[in-house]
């Protein structure tokens, strides 16, 4: 099969490859539709520990079940599906109360085993979920990502009242808004400096700004939430900054690893920050629900290229994609 292997800092190869070889509780799905993720920008210039060379990386993904593992059950050839590529053991007290990110033996597909930048990927049964008929290709990728914004709002607990800035306009700074439009929030923020990434803002419904000397006295006495989605020191140090007293701030951008934070003004302003690493299941499969539902959708803004295209994808999305939130990639 054709994959596009990742051989060292920016260098992505379209190979021959063998098929995937199915344990006996795995589905084969051949691919239809795989997005681009940040963290994967990050792999692909070699600044990610997780990725390393040479590796079929891809996580968010759509496509059709080709073949079933000897006790793989309850799939057929031709199903419509994506999947959860987070690939946990099941039994651990993470696994079994509901924080199965969490597990100490998680695999993520595209980063400790082949994923989807490729003719097919091999995927747990359990972590395969059904597409509904009138669900595109490209919906059924977004789950993934979406999901990481559902449990960022999740974490945070939003009410419809909430005051919410989200630092970083990339996928999933938008998909955060959009999660938080369904919790019913209305006066939501969005920080960046791509002008193109904020035009898109703007058409969701949000408030686009450049830097929070731009907003009005609606704002006045801090942000009930704040969400850095972006992960360098400067986002997060505003971002704690940003919020109100005993206000909460979620950290989910893995940009730098290290900060400096004003940890004494936090314990007198009460500030509770957290971090937020990928999703539950139950955060997969709301966000998969809510794509069913139509409350959710970047199809406006995403573009799409062929899989021998990828190195030059990637390649934009680094020097500046433009009003594009995600690049899909298939065959």
């Amino acid at each position: 099969m054709k994959a596009l292997v990742y051989e060292g800092p920016r260098s992505l190869i379209i190979r021959e490859v063998p098929v995937p070889d199915l344990r006996p509780d795995e589905v084969l799905i051949r691919v239809k539709r795989a997005g681009i993720c940040g963290s994967e920008l990050s792999g692909y210039l070699g600044h990610n520990s997780l990725r390393k060379p040479p590796l079929i990386m891809g996580h968010e993904f759509s496509g059709v079940v080709e073949r079933l593992g000897s006790q793989a059950e309850g799939w057929q050839r031709g199903d419509r599906v994506t999947a959860n590529p987070l690939v946990t053991c099941g039994h651990c007290r993470f696994c079994r109360n509901g924080q199965s990110q969490l597990c100490g033996e998680r695999n993520l597909l595209g980063a400790h085993r082949p994923g989807a930048f490729a003719e097919f990927v091999a995927v747990p049964a359990s972590n395969v979920y059904r597409l509904e008929d009138h669900v595109s290709w490209e919906e059924g990728a977004f789950a993934e990502p979406f999901a990481c914004a559902v449990h960022v709002c999740r974490l945070l607990a939003l009410t419809p009242t909430d005051r919410l800035l989200i630092y970083g306009a990339g996928p999933i700074g938008l998909f955060a808004l959009q999660a938080a439009q369904v919790y019913g929030l209305r006066n939501i923020v969005v920080a960046d400096l791509n002008e193109a990434r904020l035009e898109i803002v703007r058409e969701l419904g949000g408030i686009a700004v450049t830097g929070l000397d731009q907003i009005d006295s609606t704002f006045q006495g801090g942000f009930d939430a704040v969400v850095d989605a972006v992960g360098a020191e400067i986002t997060r140090r505003i971002s704690v900054k940003a919020a109100r007293p005993g206000g909460k701030v979620v950290f989910t951008g893995l940009h730098e690893a290290e900060s400096n934070l004003q940890v004494n003004d936090m314990i007198r302003m009460e500030t509770l920050t957290m971090g937020a690493f990928a999703y539950s299941r139950e955060d997969f499969e709301t966000a998969l629900l809510w794509i069913e539902q139509g409350r959710v959708s970047m199809l406006p803004w995403v573009e799409h290229a062929s899989l021998s295209e990828g190195s030059l994808c990637f390649e934009k999305l680094i020097s500046g994609p433009g009003k594009v939130a995600k690049i899909m990639l298939g065959l």
